[in-house]
């Protein structure tokens, strides 16, 4: 019975005392996740485009690319 007054209790919290947005209050945080997320993923396209290894690419090899390619010269 004990998990069963849990249940009710926990039901009963969400549904009469918990403080739910509004749907505008919503929105507006949805569009703010969906900018921020949309910056740092562009953030992280060029760090990993400057100084990843772009082994295709001959136009630029990225930073450590050229890094690699610089300690094979010497082997």
């Amino acid at each position: 019975m004990r998990i069963g007054t849990y249940i009710k209790d926990a039901f009963d919290e969400l549904l009469h005392k918990v403080t739910w947005p509004k749907w505008e209050e919503l929105q507006n945080s949805a569009v703010v996740v969906a900018i921020a997320s949309l910056i740092i993923s562009l953030i992280i396209f060029f760090m990993d485009f400057i100084f990843g290894i772009n082994v295709g690419s001959t136009l630029w090899r990225g930073i450590l690319g050229y890094f690699y390619q610089f300690i094979e010269i010497f082997k």
